[in-house]
């Protein structure tokens, strides 16, 4: 994905958080939850908790928020088991959606999911239709605030694949192995704030449709994301 679509879709994205925060925090502390489950609840000895934490303080998550998720995971106070869910499927144009779930009724989400993508114009494929579509890679977005060339050796020398300079900020990708040494590769060299930190999925093609097929599957995205099982969405539109 160029940094330019990258950039646009992390635009996109905050504007989702500021209109609809406190569903976004619901939809991390319930991750986080699951993470401190199924591990430590101290994020030094338990990856995927620290992995979500960072993901949660990128989106400006309050640190008060972060820990009584943790509490209640590991106070046993939720009684909910939640399991995680993939669906896959193909918005208007032919591009490619995966939703990623995590849901306590595998028969609620799945309704909810197939409604969505029926009421758009897509549908929703078997188990493998498109994940083969995309790689997963870590994304790092920082502000530009910090001295580029040091921030450029210091990811790269930590196993970075790409850095770029966009909008006032740096893009790095990462591959899935490589993602956590870059991140304290620059949280060494002395950043403190994460625009993005997280392991995401990246398309190896993207589609690119009209101004008003692209409003379709942008629509698409939305509702996917409004609904409460769903943590995360991805897919193959070429934004711009």
């Amino acid at each position: 994905m160029s940094g330019h679509s990258k950039w646009a879709t992390i635009h996109r994205k905050k504007g989702l958080l500021d209109a609809a925060r406190g569903k976004v925090f619901q939809k991390l502390a319930k991750e986080i939850m699951v993470a401190a489950k199924g591990g430590s609840p101290d994020p030094a000895t338990n990856a995927a908790l620290r992995m979500v934490i960072d993901k949660a303080k990128a989106q400006n998550m309050p640190k008060d928020n972060i820990q009584k998720a943790i509490d209640k995971a590991t106070g046993g106070t939720d009684g909910a088991n939640y399991e995680n869910v993939r669906y896959e499927g193909y918005a208007h144009g032919g591009v490619a959606v995966m939703v990623d779930c995590l849901t306590d009724n595998r028969n609620r989400t799945a309704s909810l999911v197939r409604s969505s993508f029926t009421k758009a114009g897509g549908n929703l494929g078997t188990d493998g239709s498109v994940s083969y579509m995309f790689e997963r890679r870590g994304s790092i977005v920082i502000p530009g605030e910090y001295d580029e060339e040091m921030m450029m050796m210091a990811a790269l020398d930590a196993g970075a694949e790409d850095f770029e300079s966009v909008e006032n900020t740096y893009i790095i990708t990462t591959s899935q192995e490589t993602f956590t040494s870059v991140r304290d590769a620059l949280e060494a060299a002395g950043v403190k704030e994460f625009l993005e930190c997280e392991l995401t999925f990246v398309p190896n093609m993207e589609v690119t449709l009209d101004e008003e097929g692209t409003e379709k599957v942008l629509k698409l995205i939305e509702t996917l994301e409004d609904i409460d099982d769903v943590q995360d969405v991805y897919y193959n539109l070429k934004e711009d």
